[in-house]
């Protein structure tokens, strides 16, 4: 089948870089193979992370195939666009049929990309991870590459007002070293060492951002153990539960 959407989508995306001057940052991007099936596996700091990982794989001239709450496919305006560029919507209530075609998707060479925190990091550091990203590379038999991004909370995340026509901001993606799934015993063994990559990629990519908070005010992106103000781990897992019970009770 043609694509018909997905590349005036990235068209549209690079302009926008170029409007907002994004000081882009792209690194490991020779990681991702260029041709049969592989799991993107990303952190997951802003709304808009699912645009810059999925970057991070066009120099391989690859279009990844995002798994994105099924909500989003029923939008009147992003629900065309999701469906048109073929990613692949996930029912929390019943994720197995969004399991088997993200796999069927794996196995007929396609680029899945995963968000295995599930939600943001209100923290802006790795969350304990879901193993379906693991899962699915070891079923389809498909390598897992850990991708770390940062800068992009700046535009639009959790909890904070969008921002995006800012501009001149700083976007680091790193891709890192594909993980083999047959080096592995089982899906959480992978999905373990998932998260230790993941975390060492984030922390590197944020200790070597080129800028810091410009004063306490603007100190909100940046985590609690690098001196910001971001919530602590434990403090963004009490608002995630916050959140969920508000969600439950309305």
């Amino acid at each position: 089948m043609p694509e018909l959407v997905y590349p005036p989508v990235i068209a549209a995306a690079k302009t926008m870089f170029r409007v907002l001057d994004l000081r882009l940052t792209i690194e490991g991007s020779h990681h991702v193979p260029r041709t049969g099936g592989a799991v993107l596996a990303s952190n997951h700091v802003s709304y808009l992370d699912f645009i810059f990982c999925g970057y991070g794989a066009l120099e391989s001239r690859r279009l990844v195939r995002f798994m994105a709450k099924d909500s989003v496919f029923r939008h009147k305006v992003s629900g065309p666009l999701m469906r048109g560029m073929k990613h692949i919507p996930v029912n929390r209530a019943a994720g197995a049929g969004s399991y088997a075609t993200a796999v069927s998707a794996l196995r007929r060479g396609e680029v899945v990309g995963v968000f295995p925190e599930a939600t943001i990091s209100r923290s802006f550091t790795v969350k304990d991870l879901k193993n379906g990203a693991a899962r699915m590379a070891q079923e389809a038999s498909v390598p897992l590459l850990p991708v770390a991004l940062w800068g992009t909370q700046r535009l639009w995340t959790k909890g904070r007002p969008r921002t995006l026509t800012r501009r001149h901001t700083p976007i680091t993606i790193l891709v890192g070293e594909p993980m083999d799934p047959a080096g592995y015993p089982d899906a959480n063994t992978m999905s373990a060492e998932l998260k230790t990559r993941l975390a060492a990629l984030v922390d590197r990519v944020q200790r070597g951002y080129p800028e810091q908070p410009a004063g306490p005010d603007d100190a909100w992106w940046q985590p609690a153990h690098l001196g910001g103000t971001a919530p602590t781990p434990e403090e963004a897992a009490e608002l995630d539960r916050q959140g969920r019970r508000a969600r439950s009770t309305s």
